[in-house]
């Protein structure tokens, strides 16, 4: 059956579903599909599983960290009880997502969908039509290429384990290998980080990447770098993953290996040549409205969209601007120079900005404020030893350029920072004469990092 709407939207995560249910809250004809359940990634495979995991996590690390200081009595995490807790988060979603859709007008289609022309795209037997076409279908794990890649437990399937293996090698050392690491080993597995290249979550500042390696080393996880993944095979015992460089292969035994080696945008199942849109070795090529080169009917949001970071927030920002250029013309344009992003392990480590490396290639002069708060009530208080932060001043002007963060509620306070960057504001209006900061709190000791000789 072929039927016509005014927008399309390939995709029920978070920026499909936003784009979806604001054009049709606007009295569009909209039209939505996904090839798995309702919800994508963030709400069923992501964010909110992950933060359920990590949150077991860290209540085991701050009474460990507590021990001696008036907490006694040890903790421990019931897998399948909390994988069951877990799961009263992400069941309801699909539901919750087609009910919501119904209430705006929007058509819930259900399916793989493909191109059938500039305009058209097939789910089933049914032919789809409209104005607009949204490829907002999110990403998958990077295919590897390596023999026995079959044998990899997915990043998405670690949230579903019924009990958790005992020895765990996790592929890759970005953001989804470190947080998992974190909560296995809390949990009591046995956890290896395998790095391909000299550096674990390249996109951070190396210094503050250093002393979370220590935290993990400290908790038993093993970061293994210059590690590239050459084979998986099964053995009586397990799995055997051999990994490492010419002349210096180590095996690696395990029950289990995870693929927490990046994920690629999700479109090759899109016909995308059928539907005049044109790509490249990222995927598909979008202008700065988020629309295709090729085709203007067509626009791409979210984890599908390859100039993205990649993260949740960026998402829905995505979606909004995608619907306000369907609505009323290519009128706002993607901007991601200020994204803060956060790593959830046991502590968090946090980023926006400009790292110093990257003031330095732009010849950017800056002031370097980098220190220890550990020994600050707030991080003394609860036992947390490596709270560390460095600051990019730019000189002159001191307005603030970069903030990299590893410690207790790192991922709140890095958001302080987003919103000094994204305003322009100066060191000194982050200060305590500017502000007078609550106290006791972690946000508090931020005049410490832009002032470090401060008055208390």
């Amino acid at each position: 059956m072929e039927r016509e709407y005014d927008v399309v939207v390939i995709g029920t995560g978070v920026a499909g579903s936003d784009i979806a249910w604001h054009c049709g809250d606007a009295g569009m004809e909209v039209a939505i599909t996904d090839q798995q359940e309702y919800g994508g990634t963030c709400a069923l495979r992501g964010c909110v599983p992950k933060k359920v995991l990590v949150g077991a996590a860290e209540v085991v690390a701050r009474v460990r960290d507590q021990q001696g200081n008036g907490i006694r009595g040890e903790v421990s995490i019931d897998w399948p009880r909390l994988v069951a807790f877990e799961h009263t988060f992400t069941d309801p979603v699909p539901r919750r997502k087609e009910e919501r859709f119904r209430k705006v007008g929007v058509q819930t289609y259900y399916g793989p969908a493909r191109f059938t022309g500039p305009n058209r795209v097939a789910v089933g037997g049914d032919t789809l039509t409209a104005r607009d076409i949204v490829i907002a279908t999110g990403a998958h794990p990077r295919p590897l290429g390596v023999p026995g890649a079959d044998l990899m437990t997915s990043s998405d399937d670690f949230f579903s384990l019924e009990a958790l293996p005992e020895r765990i090698v996790f592929i890759g050392g970005g953001y989804i290998s470190f947080e998992f690491a974190h909560v296995a080993a809390r949990a009591g597995a046995a956890v290896t980080i395998l790095q391909r290249s000299g550096r674990v979550l390249s996109g951070f500042d190396p210094d503050i990447v250093d002393r979370l390696v220590l935290a993990s080393e400290e908790i038993g996880i093993d970061v293994q770098v210059n590690m590239p993944l050459l084979s998986i095979e099964k053995n009586a015992d397990g799995l055997l993953v051999r990994a490492g460089k010419e002349g210096k292969e180590k095996i690696f035994e395990a029950d289990m290996a995870v693929h927490g080696a990046g994920r690629v945008s999700a479109i090759e199942h899109l016909d995308l040549a059928a539907g005049k849109i044109e790509t490249d070795r990222r995927g598909i090529r979008v202008n700065e409205y988020l629309q295709s080169v090729s085709n203007p009917a067509v626009y791409v949001a979210g984890d599908a969209n390859p100039t993205s970071p990649q993260l949740t927030p960026v998402a829905v920002m995505d979606a909004h601007i995608v619907v306000d250029n369907i609505r009323n013309g290519n009128a706002r344009v993607a901007d991601y120079s200020v994204v803060p992003s956060a790593v959830f392990t046991t502590p968090p480590l946090a980023s926006v900005g400009l790292t110093e490396e990257a003031a330095k290639e732009r010849g950017i002069p800056c002031i370097v404020h980098a220190g220890d708060l550990s020994g600050r009530f707030t991080n003394r208080s609860i036992g947390e030893k490596h709270s560390r932060y460095k600051l990019l001043i730019e000189r002159g002007s001191r307005r603030i350029l970069g903030a990299h963060l590893i410690g207790h509620h790192a991922e709140e306070v890095i958001n302080v920072f987003a919103l000094a960057i994204r305003h322009n504001l100066t060191a000194d209006d982050l200060a305590l004469d500017a502000i007078p900061w609550a106290y006791p709190s972690n946000t508090y000791d931020i005049i410490h990092m832009v002032h470090p000789l401060a008055r208390k």
